[in-house]
């Protein structure tokens, strides 16, 4: 695996050897057991969106993996002052062993890995989310023991988690239904792609999609990048929130994801978040396990 671009890219093995190495790193880790896989190894981390998690993970994963690194936002780079992407890759190919970019358009992180001779890793863009969805993967198949046949709802904007959690779901054999409000669709090619590879189904109604889910997933109705929307989407996202009435149609053992951050009383309720807590957490601390698995994958 020479990139993490999308996950359209992988395939269904691709993605199984992934998350078994990130189960693997996880045990390891929490017994104290060192992994220095990527020792003497350099990650360059392009940040032209900001985060909490993808930031922490991708450095305290470089760490524990035995190397090294180095955080770049685009007030440092002359990629903020309008240098072309493409002088960009060739540039830092000669400096780091790797780049995960956290951006606004796929085509940036396409470009890098294009004219770039190291591995690219897509930490997000407005299209895909992919290092999120593998931890994703990783903590229902922890939960639910097996991934086949299992049912995955997400609720609200049709946005890049959507987009993912789609290609992820249905490449893993998941049955996947998406709610949300006519015109807030996830990308046509991926529904389309999904319709003629999987069983999946996009609707405006929050209790069909959710009916015998055995995973309920939702996200901000308002992602970076869209503040000045947020007034507004939330009046057309109003209904869109994994409450007791969603709970109650989905399957009596369902589990709650969320990428977070969370907008408690908005995409879902405070009484949910609590009760789901420890599966969110693990959801968030799958990000670490999940992107060293990637690191190792596309450095080693």
């Amino acid at each position: 695996m020479k990139h993490l671009l999308k996950l359209m890219d992988l395939s269904e093995k691709e993605i199984v050897e992934i998350l078994n190495l990130a189960d693997q790193l996880k045990y390891e880790k929490k017994n104290g057991i060192e992994h220095h896989i990527l020792k003497g190894k350099t990650l360059g981390l392009i940040f032209e969106k900001s985060s909490t998690r993808t930031r922490v993970s991708f450095e305290v994963g470089m760490y524990d993996l035995g190397g090294n690194a180095l955080f770049l936002s685009s007030r440092d780079l002359q990629i903020g002052r309008g240098e072309p992407v493409q002088d960009t890759a060739r540039v830092l190919s000669r400096y780091l062993d790797g780049i995960m970019i956290r951006t606004y358009a796929q085509e940036e992180v396409e470009d890098l890995a294009k004219y770039g001779s190291i591995p690219i890793i897509n930490g997000l863009t407005d299209y895909c989310h992919p290092c999120q969805v593998l931890a994703d993967l990783m903590t229902i198949r922890e939960h639910k023991g097996v991934l086949k046949g299992k049912k995955l709802c997400y609720i609200g904007d049709g946005n890049n988690m959507t987009n993912s959690l789609i290609v992820g779901g249905i490449k893993m054999g998941m049955e996947v239904s998406v709610a949300c409000p006519k015109g807030y669709e996830p990308d046509a090619e991926i529904m389309k792609w999904a319709s003629e590879n999987g069983s999946f189904t996009c609707t405006d109604s929050v209790l069909e999609a959710a009916k015998d889910a055995d995973v309920l997933y939702t996200d901000v109705w308002a992602s970076m990048g869209q503040e000045a929307e947020a007034e507004e989407r939330k009046k057309i996202f109003a209904g869109y929130q994994i409450n007791s009435d969603a709970m109650a149609v989905a399957h009596a053992d369902a589990m709650v994801m969320h990428c977070l951050p969370a907008h408690r009383g908005e995409e879902i309720t405070e009484e949910v978040l609590e009760a789901h807590a420890d599966e969110i957490f693990d959801e968030a601390e799958n990000r670490l396990h999940a992107q060293k698995a990637v690191l190792v994958k596309c450095m080693l």
